[in-house]
Order: structure tokens, then C-alpha cells, then sequence
């Protein structure tokens, strides 16, 4: 059984029976017999029916941003942001897919040769709770127009939010059978991937999460993109703008309650302008107070399940208990809710969650180098590699930086985010594979050479 427990009141608003194999073979098969029909319709049939879902999600944004809060705690107003983002993704592929997938015409020793690019057929996405319509949308609507269909396993505590996907797609159109969702248990995922109609798998999530995906899809010979977890380092260099640095940096480590794998969440800064940064920052910090989600002043608002804060808040007291220091919060609101305090701890060592784990809430982790390099080398010194942020007034520097720090990611002087127009994945156990731009969508087609003599 699926339950959405609103994270902000521990009330369970209400329940959901996982479909039986029966209705999980139906609705596999059904994915694939709409995919016969649905690879031969034309760029735009699918740009048509790809804008009508952009405008149902606006149409509905504030129901669609309601369920969202209630299900896992996200601030109101950054619930309507993610509904507004997945019409924009709707709309960028709606309108490029036509120029992303034209055939390529290579010269060689036939009289015509190209590439040409096919879709796969059924495609499994696997996603999480953290952003429950945008991780969905970045992978569906590519997709889709490439002429794939998907089936969906979303996260379990947000059955509500899975259900309406199907719904936005079932309104805007599109023909039933092309985006469907499975409300079944986690265990159940290497079934989905045996099945012979699923042709690849694509799955946001943990490092746990993301070694069975990828072990289920290697067992079967097929394709997976990961895009897992990540310990972004920020890195402040002595000629940044302090204070422009300490603002992006508490909006990135807090957004989403710290809830998200691009989140800044280790602040390494050389140790020129360490004090006036840790000041500085510290107050930004403590001064953002945990409140109501629902309401549009709230910044900071629950974890989206209990078990999550305690385990965060396990990181916390271990860092501390192996030398870290709290400038800080450091406790939670209340043991039997969902709410954690904005939080930095520093003096971390590796060998500890501070330094070695990624903190999955709003935890920053302060790190002082003694230069540069240093900045650099600790930077590197990390498992993960999705994103990272550099700031620093000269060019130079920032583009060494961009081209040495190994992740999938920099920005300079700017928070790491994620644009339809952009590559979007990491390196390392953050994962395989890009989402988002061209480059997102070609990974779930067949890339075809055609070579014909007359």
C-alpha cells in the first residue's frame, strides 16, 4: 500500500493499493501497442499535443503546486515555480525536437549516407520525491517526442503526485497508452526492467537506488541513465563578491528544505575571506526560520518523511561527535516532526558524513582552504561529481577551475541549476548519462547509420 503523509503535520491524507500483476502486464503491454502507433506520428502531432500539455499544467498550476506541498513539504511558492518549469520543458521540446532529430547527412563511399535517429519504444523512468513533477517532466517530454512511450515508477510517498502526471498527459491528448503510471512497490522495479517491452530505464535517485537500476538493466543488455546524488562543493576565492557569494549560496543550500542533488553543500573557502564569509553566511542562515509550507512567505519548510531528518540529523551529531563544530542549528525543531533547522558545521575531516556523505537537507558543511589549489584539490576530493560553483572575479581562473573540477558541472558566479537547454548529469557515483538539451533526448534513441548505393 502507497500513502501520502503531509511531511508538515504527519497526517495521512490518504492511501492507494499497488496494482496487481495483472494490471502491471496490461499496462506494459499497452505501453508497447501504443508505441507501434505512436513512433510513426509526425513531429507535429506531437508538438501539438506537447504545448496542450504545457497549458494544462498552467491551467492547473495551483492545484498541481497544492499537492506537491502536501506530499513532501516543498514551500508553496517554489511548488508553482516547478509546475511553471515543467510547461517550459513541454514547450522547449515541442518546439526543437523536429531540429534535435533531423537526419544528419554524412559524406562517405555511398551515394547517400546518414544518421538517423529512431526511437527505443517503451522507456521505465524511475524517479524521486524531491522535485516530483520537474524530475518526471525533464525525462517524459523528450521522450515523448522523440517518439518513445514511458511508463512511470515514481517515488512512493507521492502517489498523488504520480497519478496526476498521467492525468496532465490523458488531458492535453495524447493517446492512452503513451505515459502511464505504476503505482507499485520499489521491489518491483527489476521486474519492470525483465520485461520484455521495456527497452531502457532511466532512474533519479540514490547511489542504493541507482546500482540496482543499472545492475537490472545490465542483466538484460539495456540501456540506463543515472542521475544520482550529489556533495557540490561552492568555492569562494578571495577576489569574490562576499556578500553576492553568501546570498546565492544560503538560496542554493536551502531550496527544496536543502532537499536537492545540485544544492550547494560543501562552502570551500581560501582562507583570505573564510572569517567574513563564515559571518556573514552564518547569519543568513540563522536567520531563516522554519515555517508553514502553504504559506508564500515560508523559505525553509519540512523534510518530506520523518526517517529523513533523523538520518540527517545522524550525519550531523556523528560529524560532530568525530571533531565538527555547530556555528549553527544543529537540532531538530521538534524529534517527532519533519522540520530541521538551517544548519552549518565546520572543522570537518575525511573519514566522516560531513566531509565524505552527501547531507540531504539543510545542512551546509564549512570548509576553509588555504588557497587555491587547496580549494581545488578539496573540491576534488569527494565520490560524488554533478555540479559545482565557483566564484571568483577573475576569468581566468574561473575557466581553470571549469575545465579541472570533475563533475558534470560548473557555474561561475551563479548557482548550479537545471535548464531544458543545458546537459543536465554527473560523474563518478553521481551517475551516467545526460537529461535535458539534445544531448538528453538522444539518449533513448536508436542513433542509425544508413548507407545506400545506387
Amino acid at each position: 500500500m502507497l500513502a501520502t503523509i503531509n511531511p508538515a503535520t504527519n497526517e495521512t491524507i490518504k492511501t492507494f493499493d499497488e496494482i496487481s500483476p495483472e494490471e502491471m502486464e496490461n499496462k506494459i503491454v499497452l505501453a508497447q501497442n501504443t508505441f507501434l502507433k505512436w513512433k510513426n506520428t509526425s513531429f507535429s502531432e506531437r508538438k501539438a499535443l506537447m504545448l496542450k500539455a504545457a497549458d494544462v499544467l498552467r491551467k492547473n498550476k495551483d492545484k498541481y503546486a497544492e499537492i506537491i506541498t502536501m506530499e513532501m513539504g516543498k514551500p508553496i511558492t517554489q511548488s508553482n515555480s516547478e509546475i511553471e518549469k515543467c510547461a517550459l520543458v513541454c514547450e522547449y521540446y515541442a518546439n526543437n525536437t523536429e531540429d534535435f532529430l533531423n537526419k544528419e547527412i554524412i559524406e562517405s563511399d555511398a551515394t547517400e549516407s546518414f544518421v538517423q535517429f529512431d526511437p527505443l519504444g517503451v522507456i521505465l523512468a524511475v524517479m524521486p520525491w524531491n522535485f516530483p513533477f520537474w524530475q518526471v517532466f525533464r525525462f517524459a517530454a523528450p521522450a515523448l517526442m522523440a517518439g518513445n512511450t514511458g511508463l512511470l515508477k515514481h517515488a512512493s510517498n507521492v502517489p498523488m503526485s504520480a497519478i496526476a502526471i498521467e492525468e496532465v498527459f490523458t488531458e492535453a491528448g495524447f493517446p492512452e497508452g503513451c505515459f502511464i503510471t505504476l503505482l507499485t512497490a520499489p521491489q518491483k522495479v527489476s521486474e519492470i526492467i525483465d520485461h520484455k517491452y521495456v527497452m531502457a530505464a532511466t532512474l533519479t535517485g540514490s547511489e542504493f537506488a541507482g546500482k540496482i537500476v543499472a545492475g537490472s538493466c545490465a542483466q538484460n543488455l539495456k540501456k540506463s541513465v543515472l542521475e544520482l546524488g550529489g556533495s557540490d562543493p561552492f568555492i569562494v576565492l578571495d577576489d569574490a563578491d562576499i556578500d553576492n557569494a553568501v546570498k546565492t549560496g544560503t538560496a542554493s543550500r536551502l531550496l527544496n528544505s536543502g532537499q536537492s542533488c545540485i544544492a550547494a553543500k560543501r562552502f570551500i573557502v581560501v582562507e583570505k575571506v573564510f572569517e567574513e564569509f563564515k559571518t556573514k553566511f552564518t547569519e543568513a542562515m540563522d536567520n531563516t526560520k522554519l515555517g508553514d509550507p502553504t504559506d508564500p512567505a515560508t523559505k525553509l519548510g519540512p523534510l518530506a518523511r520523518k526517517d529523513l531528518m533523523v538520518s540527517l540529523h545522524k550525519q550531523v551529531t556523528d560529524s560532530v561527535e568525530a571533531g565538527a563544530e555547530i556555528l549553527c542549528g544543529g537540532k531538530p525543531q521538534d524529534p517527532d516532526s519533519c522540520f530541521y533547522p538551517a544548519t552549518i558545521i565546520t572543522n570537518v575531516t575525511p573519514g566522516t558524513p560531513g566531509y565524505d556523505e552527501e547531507l540531504f537537507g539543510p545542512v551546509a558543511v564549512l570548509i576553509k582552504a588555504k588557497d587555491e589549489d587547496d580549494a581545488l584539490r578539496i573540491a576534488n576530493d569527494s565520490p560524488f561529481g554533478l555540479g559545482a560553483s565557483v566564484w571568483t572575479a577573475n576569468m581566468e581562473t574561473a575557466k581553470k577551475f571549469a575545465t579541472q573540477i570533475n563533475s558534470g558541472a560548473v557555474f561561475v558566479n551563479g548557482m548550479v541549476k537545471s535548464d531544458p537547454k543545458l546537459p543536465f548529469g554527473g560523474i563518478k557515483i553521481s551517475g551516467y548519462g545526460r537529461e535535458l538539451s539534445h544531448y538528453g533526448m538522444k539518449e533513448f534513441v536508436n542513433v542509425k547509420t544508413v548507407w545506400i548505393k545506387e
